[in-house]
């Protein structure tokens, strides 16, 4: 059974074990006046790592992550960027490496291929 607190109007002050079920409010012991149950925050104590803002946040741990994330992410980008550019001027270089192909053939392609079969 806990034990609650309890204060009257008149300002006495007195504890009592009592099971969860009893009422907030009760006379009091001393004068037999209204007596109130008294709430108190509780009793915590935060002991260990992990319960600070700075426990979490340290600079020499996430700073490397953070460097290396972006560099990371960065370098992603970028080798991204350079592919595409890449596969871009392939295309460019196939499209005029055909054009040269047929002007080629269109201006020397019905003599030179007939001729080299002559010979």
């Amino acid at each position: 059974m806990p034990t609650y607190d309890y204060r009257c109007d008149e300002g006495h002050r007195y504890e009592k074990r009592e099971p969860f079920g009893s009422p907030a409010q009760q006379p009091c012991d001393e004068c037999g006046e209204t007596a109130r149950r008294v709430i108190h925050a509780p009793p915590v104590v935060f002991k260990g790592s992990g319960w600070y803002k700075t426990d979490s946040r340290s600079t020499s741990k996430r700073a490397p992550a953070t460097s290396e994330g972006d560099d990371s992410e960065k370098s992603d980008r970028v080798l991204a960027a350079e592919a595409a550019t890449n596969e871009r001027e392939a295309r460019k270089e196939s499209v005029a490496a055909q054009k040269k192909a047929e002007a080629a053939r269109s201006t020397s392609g019905g003599s030179s291929s007939s001729g080299d079969k002559s010979n």
